[in-house]
């Protein structure tokens, strides 16, 4: 695939994809996992530059990218706000312009989902959303990805995507950019997400962008949207860049950390999530981040695995 070519993709959001390419992707990040957990050498992106720009900081974003970039063969850049000219001194679509045709693939974490999508715009190569304020695809992909190894992959690793149909995710916490991008999720693979925000803390749905309301289902009581949940999740009540209502949010979310009453209430063997970084005795008690359900240690190491498969398809498209 070449810079420019007509089939080049960008990953902007989880609708980006049809579910017959998550299945393709789920399907390849496990058989780059397995190769990667037998020191198998693999590198199909050999000659490839992935350049990475950080307007928000990271650690999962930025080692998983890495790591895995190398890891595939290829190199890397490392660019954030200090070091760069994005949307600074110079517009987001020059900078587009110049940065494409230097790379083969960009990866950027930022605040507004315009700004990204101006670059994309603009780009020669794909371009890959790490993070905006309004959607998280890659943590999502990994979060899927984790709930399929442990309900839906068999022993020689062969993916069942049908694991997915008719789940329940609760979402407990901000209508957020992880709880758009679930409802994204549920939409295009057939499982259903229970949502309880506190009041004034709720999804736009305007934004999420989902057409089937069927999808998703809002509790003002997060203790009900866990009742019968196979996967319960969260994220810290402030994220990044809403600093200055940290005091106001710890106020209104105080009933909206998980804790064993909430996990009780879903499915006895039901897993629990978080994107990180996790405050323990705010979003979620530590009995349950660091209890027997809580799978969030293989979920962060996964984003690796899912973002490696995503680079390699949007690179060179299907293998296998």
């Amino acid at each position: 695939m070449k810079p420019g070519d007509a089939l080049m993709r960008h990953y902007l959001q989880f609708k980006d994809l049809r579910a017959e390419e998550y299945a393709h992707l789920f399907d390849r990040a496990g058989i780059i996992k397995r190769r990667f957990k037998n020191y198998e050498k693999y590198q199909p992106l050999q000659d490839r530059t992935l350049a990475m720009i950080f307007e928000k900081a990271s650690t999962r974003t930025r080692v998983s990218f890495e790591a895995g970039m190398y890891q595939m063969g290829g190199s890397v850049v490392h660019l954030t706000t200090g070091d760069s000219q994005l949307g600074r001194a110079e517009p987001v679509e020059d900078s587009a312009r110049v940065i494409s045709r230097m790379v083969d693939i960009v990866m950027i974490r930022t605040y507004e989902q315009s700004k990204i999508e101006r670059f994309a715009a603009h780009s020669r190569v794909p371009v890959i959303n790490g993070l905006t304020n309004e959607y998280h695809p890659c943590q999502i992909l990994a979060d899927l990805f984790t709930f399929i190894e442990a309900r839906g992959m068999d022993r020689r690793g062969s993916i069942d995507m049908d694991c997915l149909k008719g789940r329940v995710v609760a979402w407990v916490g901000d209508g957020n950019n992880m709880a758009n991008t679930w409802l994204q999720a549920a939409e295009i693979l057939g499982f259903t997400v229970h949502v309880s925000t506190p009041s004034g803390y709720g999804i736009d749905h305007a934004v999420a962008g989902v057409k089937d309301a069927s999808c998703y289902k809002v509790f003002d009581d997060p203790r009900e949207a866990c009742a019968g949940a196979d996967l319960v999740t969260t994220d810290v009540w402030t994220s990044m860049g809403y600093e200055a209502e940290n005091e106001a949010r710890k106020a209104a979310f105080k009933d909206w950390c998980v804790d064993r009453d909430m996990m009780a209430r879903a499915k006895p063997d039901a897993l629990f999530m978080h994107c990180l970084p996790a405050h323990r005795g705010e979003e979620v008690a530590a009995d349950v981040i660091d209890g027997p359900q809580s799978v969030v240690w293989e979920e962060a190491e996964n984003r690796m695995h899912v973002q490696k498969a995503l680079m390699e398809y949007l690179l060179l498209g299907r293998i296998g």
